[in-house]
C-alpha cells in the first residue's frame, strides 16, 4: 500500500509543501493530497488590493498541481482525529474522511476579533478571498467622501491603509493604532511612514483601543467615537480550533507544538507548518505569523518528511525572522531588517525601491507555487519501506 500523505490547506505554505513532496517522492511509493475549500490559489498578500477594486487573476490549484501527481480535494475541513489518524471534510460532495499515513496541517489563521463586540456583525477585513471580496462589494458602492477606518497598526493594517488611501483618493482613511504608529520600525523607518500616511491624507488615532464596533462607528476605550462607513479590522489574526480540539498539543495561541523540524511534539504522523505551527526560533521565540514564517516552517517541514520516509538525515533550517517589507500603496514601501532579537536595525530601505522589491517578492511567490514542476528531478526518492526498496535510501 502507498504511503498517504495528506496536506490540509493551499495556501502559501500547504501549496508549496504538497508540491514540493509531488516533486521530491515517488508516485510509486506515495500518494499525496491536499484538501481547501477553494479552487483557488489564493495570494493572501494582495487581498487588500483586491478588496479596493484592483483586478487580481488567481490560480487555479487544479493547473498548480498538474503533472505533479497530487490529489485536489476541494473540501473544508472540519475535524483531525489523531488517534485514528483520519481528517474528516465536507464539501459539493456532503461529509467524508481521509485517511492518512503522514499529515502536513497548514490552514493558516483568520482574524481574530478579540471578543470585540460588533466585529463579527459589522466588520470587514481582508485575511481570506470570500471576505475580501464582501468588503470590495462595499467599498465599490461606497461615494465621494465616505469613512473608512482600519483598526490595526500591523503590517496587515499599514498595508490595507495606504492602498486604500491611494487608490480612492475620493475616501477618507483613517487609521486606529493601539500603540504609537511604526514604533517596531527604526527610528528613520518610523519618519518615512509617517511621511508617507501625510501624503496620502490618511487620519492616525494613536494610543487608541477599539472597544466596540458600530455600524457607523467605533467606539474607543476612552469614549471616544471615530466615524466609519466602513471599519477593516486588522488586529491580529487567529488559527481555526480544529487543532486544539483535535487532541494534539497546541500552545495558548492554539498553534500546534513542533520541534525544530516542524513535527507535533504529540504526534509525530503530523507535522505543521505557516500560521498554524507554534514553532519556536533560533533566537528562543516563536515566530510571528507571517508570509516569511510560512516560507521557512514549510521547507523545514517538508524536507523533514521527505528524509524520514526515504531513510534519510533530517536538514535543518535556519528558523529565523529577518525582517518586515511593507508596502505602502503601489510607490512606496519599507523593508527594515531585524536583528537576533527582533529588534529594528538602524538600516532600512524605503521608496520605489524598496517598492520594486516588495513586488519582486509577491511575483517570485506566486511563480514559485505555480510551478511545482520545475526542476523537478528526472527520478524521484523512493520510499526506504517500500516492498521492493526496504532499508534502502532512494537516489535522488
Amino acid at each position: 500500500m502507498k504511503h498517504r500523505i495528506v496536506v490540509l490547506g493551499a495556501g502559501y505554505a500547504g501549496a508549496f509543501a504538497a508540491g514540493n513532496l509531488g516533486r521530491r517522492l515517488s508516485p510509486a511509493d506515495t500518494e499525496i493530497t491536499v484538501v481547501n475549500a477553494v479552487p483557488d490559489f489564493v495570494e493572501r498578500m494582495r487581498l487588500h488590493q483586491l478588496a479596493i477594486g484592483q483586478d487580481l487573476t488567481f490560480r487555479k490549484l487544479t493547473d498548480v498541481f498538474a503533472g505533479t501527481g497530487v490529489c485536489l480535494r476541494l473540501a473544508r475541513v472540519t475535524g483531525v482525529d489523531p488517534e485514528r489518524r483520519t481528517v474528516a471534510v465536507t464539501g459539493e460532495d456532503g461529509d467524508g474522511e481521509l485517511v492518512y499515513d503522514t499529515l502536513l496541517y497548514a490552514l493558516g489563521s483568520s482574524v481574530a476579533h478579540h471578543g470585540v463586540p460588533g466585529v463579527a456583525e459589522y466588520a470587514f477585513d481582508v485575511t481570506g478571498l470570500s471576505s475580501a471580496l464582501r468588503l470590495r462589494e462595499r467599498l465599490a458602492g461606497m461615494g465621494e467622501g465616505g469613512a473608512v477606518l482600519v483598526v490595526g497598526e500591523g503590517l496587515t493594517g499599514i498595508e490595507t491603509a495606504t492602498e486604500f488611501a491611494e487608490s480612492r483618493p475620493d475616501l477618507s482613511v483613517a487609521l486606529a493604532a493601539r500603540g504609537e504608529l511604526g514604533a517596531w520600525l527604526s527610528a528613520k523607518a518610523r519618519r518615512h511612514l509617517r511621511q508617507a500616511f501625510d501624503r496620502l491624507g490618511i487620519t492616525v488615532h494613536e494610543h487608541t483601543d477599539v472597544e466596540a464596533v458600530e455600524p457607523t462607528q467605533a467606539i474607543a476605550a476612552d469614549g471616544m467615537s471615530i466615524p466609519a462607513d466602513v471599519t477593516v479590522w486588522a488586529a491580529g489574526f487567529a488559527v481555526d480550533p480544529i487543532a486544539a480540539g483535535s487532541g494534539l498539543k497546541v500552545a495558548e495561541t492554539g498553534q500546534i507544538v513542533v520541534d525544530g523540524s516542524m513535527r507535533s511534539v504529540s504526534h509525530p504522523d503530523v507535522y505543521a507548518a505557516g500560521d498554524c505551527a507554534y514553532a519556536i526560533g533560533e533566537n528562543g521565540r516563536p515566530l510571528p505569523m507571517s508570509c516569511a514564517s510560512a516560507g521557512v516552517t514549510n521547507m523545514q517541514a517538508t524536507a523533514a518528511i521527505i528524509a524520514r520516509l526515504t531513510g534519510g538525515k533530517v536538514p535543518t533550517t535556519g528558523l529565523k525572522y529577518y525582517g518586515n517589507h511593507i508596502s505602502l500603496g503601489r510607490r512606496d514601501a519599507i523593508f527594515q531588517m531585524v536583528d537576533a532579537n527582533v529588534r529594528a536595525k538602524s538600516w532600512y530601505l524605503g521608496g520605489r525601491t524598496a517598492a520594486r522589491l516588495k513586488s519582486g517578492v509577491l511575483k517570485g511567490a506566486g511563480w514559485g507555487i505555480a510551478h511545482p514542476t520545475f526542476g523537478m528531478p528526472k527520478r524521484r526518492r523512493r520510499l526506504a519501506t517500500s516492498p521492493d526498496r526496504a532499508g534502502v535510501r532512494a537516489a535522488a
